[in-house]
């Protein structure tokens, strides 16, 4: 049997003869849209329907890490006082300030930061390198978070390290196989309890011992310049701090199932997208002072290695109030927060090397399977001590991150205000090339002169300053490359596809059948195929082999750029 494959080119068709092909079948894990969660795929209306409210909180549960704790202590025990204030705050507002286009633009497209990242000037095979540093982000961090779980299995219930690692590595599978159904349960709930035992010793040290406050100002740590200001020692601190700046990822991976934005839930909407996107860093930098606090409380007790752990500053904190139960309830705090942003990483780590994979090898077995390969992961880094590197492990990542999420930002804030990128964001394989010099070139650019300089090969103060480098880079790069390209890398290809009526500026609600599975799919989710002479979903796009990209090829030059 032959089928007949209409290429639109121009207006006009050609016809060729290709083997007629079986409908592509997934198995039950990528069938099933609770376990799947649309890994690699726009997130349908018909899907989203969350409140705004669920939707941030859900989103903001995930910010229950204790690692900022640990990042605090370990800046505030290294650089001192000052430098660790200066470089937590300043490194808030980067973070706050890149973060904003992220999650608008994520929470209105309803896409994850991999398909972000694929429109922002990277196309379709440069954002794989992004998916690789999104998902060491993910394992990175749950690693740390999974060590500071085993230390608080260790000190609660004397469970060995080795063993409370693998414990707090296997725990979270369960919740995050189910998705946002699961989580977004898990976090509303918990929420509540999480907050109160957060602040519970603050409040306790501020009634008993207030003027602890006022003698952390001047904890010098192992800091040369002592608790004083040094330009080194913020640069070097804020390095770390920065690090967390790809923490906008995770957040974005829930803010996808934002509802659409109405004239009725506008003030809603725009609140939770704030709120649960950049502004996570505000709780975070709390955090962060925090941990430095409670280091400074616990150093005399512990000493300086261990006043860096979150288990022994909240086992002294409780003891403030709560001296008999105070080392049960600081484990039962470090496995509840641990446990609320482990089943973020695990989750966002699945979306991710879902992409990755699914682009590289044109293979999904399903968002399931990429969770135990994520997890396994992080298991091998905690048991081989990644706790004790954390600075410089955190230092060296945050050079890379800021170089990733500086391109995709200058791109939303510069590029497309000034019409030098398209204005809309299109993450499907049929309409993108695989390489767009604007962000991708963008990042490497950045990132080689940023780890160069972390490696002190242009001075000293580069070298602390590694970080402000990739980003000022990429936000100088991006921009220069899309005047001299003249963006055309943007789109390989005009969408052929006839425009259904559009619902408050989105195309939602409208849904076409995949030529290729079968599958009823929303107008954001489907392209025109000319292989299989049809409309085509995302997946089946990103997953076919034999096309060669043809549709992208028989499309003259002058339509390129042509909704540029």
């Amino acid at each position: 049997m032959q089928k007949v494959d209409r290429a639109f080119v121009g207006g006009e068709s050609t016809t060729t003869a290709e083997p007629a092909k079986k409908g592509r079948q997934y198995n039950g894990w990528t069938e099933n849209t609770v376990l799947e969660d649309y890994s690699l795929r726009y997130a349908p209306k018909s899907f989203r329907t969350w409140t705004p409210y669920v939707v941030a909180t859900t989103a903001l549960g995930g910010i229950a890490y204790l690692a900022d704790f640990a990042i605090g202590g370990s800046i505030a025990i290294t650089h001192g006082f000052s430098n660790a204030l200066a470089a937590i705050l300043v490194a808030a507002v980067v973070i706050f300030v890149t973060g904003v286009p992220i999650a608008y633009y994520s929470a209105k497209y309803s896409i994850d930061m991999d398909l972000l990242t694929r429109g922002t000037g990277f196309g379709y095979f440069g954002s794989t390198l992004t998916s690789i540093i999104y998902a060491s982000f993910t394992f990175i961090f749950f690693a740390l978070e999974g060590s500071i779980m085993g230390q608080g299995l260790e000190a609660a219930l004397h469970i060995p390290l080795p063993i409370g690692y693998l414990i707090a590595a296997t725990v979270v599978i369960p919740l995050v196989v189910y998705g946002m159904t699961a989580l977004s349960r898990l976090q509303v709930w918990t929420q509540p309890i999480w907050l109160v035992l957060m602040f519970a010793p603050f409040v306790a040290i501020a009634i008993k011992e207030p003027s602890k406050y006022a003698e952390w100002t001047h904890f010098a740590g192992n800091s040369p310049s002592g608790s004083g200001f040094s330009t080194l020692g913020f640069g070097l601190g804020a390095g770390v701090a920065l690090s967390l700046i790809a923490q906008i990822g995770e957040q974005v991976d829930y803010l996808r199932f934002m509802p659409d934005k109405t004239k009725e839930n506008s003030v809603r909407w725009w609140a939770a997208v704030l709120a649960a996107g950049p502004g996570w860093v505000f709780l975070g930098a709390f955090k962060q002072l925090g941990g430095a606090f409670l280091a400074f409380y616990v150093a005399d007790r512990v000493g300086l290695v261990k006043a860096g752990e979150p288990i022994e500053q909240y086992i002294a904190g409780f003891r403030t109030f709560a001296t008999p139960i105070a080392v049960g309830l600081a484990g039962f705090f470090v496995v509840l927060s641990q446990l609320k942003i482990n089943v973020t990483n695990a989750y966002s780590g699945s979306l991710s090397w879902s992409n990755f994979f699914s682009r590289v090898l044109h293979w999904h077995p399903g968002r399931v399977i990429w969770i135990f390969f994520n997890v396994g992961i992080a298991l091998a880094l905690m048991e081989m001590g990644v706790f004790g590197f954390l600075n410089a492990v955190l230092g060296f990542y945050s050079n890379v991150a800021i170089a990733w999420i500086g391109a995709v930002t200058a791109d939303l804030m510069i590029n497309k205000p000034l019409k030098l990128s398209p204005s809309f964001i299109e993450f499907k394989r049929a309409h993108l090339y695989n390489f767009n010099p604007v962000g991708f070139g963008s990042m490497v650019v950045a990132s080689i002169v940023s780890i160069l300089a972390f490696f002190n090969v242009f001075g000293q103060m580069a070298q602390a300053f590694s970080p402000f480098i990739a980003l000022v880079l990429a936000f100088v790069l991006s921009p220069i490359a899309a005047v001299v390209t003249k963006g055309r890398y943007y789109i390989a290809r005009k969408d052929d596809l006839p425009e259904p009526l559009m619902v408050d500026g989105l195309l939602s609600g409208v849904t076409m059948t995949c030529t290729v599975c079968g599958g009823a799919y929303e107008r954001p989710d489907m392209a025109g195929c000319t292989f299989h002479a049809g409309t085509i979903c995302s997946l089946c796009c990103s997953l076919e082999k034999n096309c060669a990209d043809r549709c992208k090829q028989l499309v003259p030059a002058s339509a390129l750029t042509s909704r540029i």
